[in-house]
């Protein structure tokens, strides 16, 4: 029993992953597990992609409107130079960033650091996103969020882009994406190419 209760107080470094579709709760949760650090008492920061100003340009703010304090940043590489003496780093939109996240949280994770990431694992045409596919290959801890499908109610699978626009980055809300299961992406897909 004793060391089972030792391994819940002194937890070494490690990685976990939160991903899914849009409106998931991917964002949601990682504020969660950050703000529960934070009353333990632990040392966090969280960064956000500069770009992703959707709700605010500094806070880390869920579809539900819950928020929590963050850096951002334009490169993967400013995580390593800023979380020195951190015990919990949290990454949202993580599948903004580029490569070379996936050996910055391996790096932070080897050194003692909890690393808590959050983001699509796919882009609106189903394809791997980013670098969230390497970090759930890497990560000690993958949960996969669901969010049901507009369409028939079935766990969703994807976010099916509503508007008009090939760019594999385009930020945006319930105007522009919906979250479908498979059989409706499919069926959506092949109405728009008739």
């Amino acid at each position: 029993m004793d060391n089972n209760l030792a391994g819940e107080t002194h937890r070494p470094g490690r990685i976990e992953v939160v991903c899914g579709s849009m409106f998931s709760g991917k964002t949601e949760e990682l504020i969660r597990r950050m703000k529960r650090a934070k009353f333990a008492k632990q040392k966090v920061e969280i960064f956000k992609p500069a770009i992703d100003t959707r709700y605010s340009d500094i806070d880390v703010v869920s579809h539900d409107q819950h928020s929590i304090p963050s850096t951002p940043i334009d490169t993967s590489s400013s995580i390593a130079l800023l979380a020195s003496d951190i015990d919990v780093v949290g990454i949202d939109e993580a599948q903004f960033l580029d490569e070379g996240l996936v050996d910055v949280c391996n790096d932070l994770a080897n050194r003692g650091v909890r690393v808590i990431v959050a983001g699509l694992d796919m882009d609106f045409k189903g394809k791997p996103f980013g670098p969230i596919p390497a970090l759930c290959a890497i990560a000690d801890e993958v949960t996969k969020v669901h969010v049901i499908c507009v369409r028939c109610g079935a766990l969703a699978y994807v976010s099916h882009r509503l508007v008009a626009n090939d760019k594999r980055v385009l930020l945006g809300e319930q105007a522009e994406y919906e979250p479908l299961c498979r059989e409706c992406y499919m069926k959506a897909v092949q109405g728009e190419t008739k």
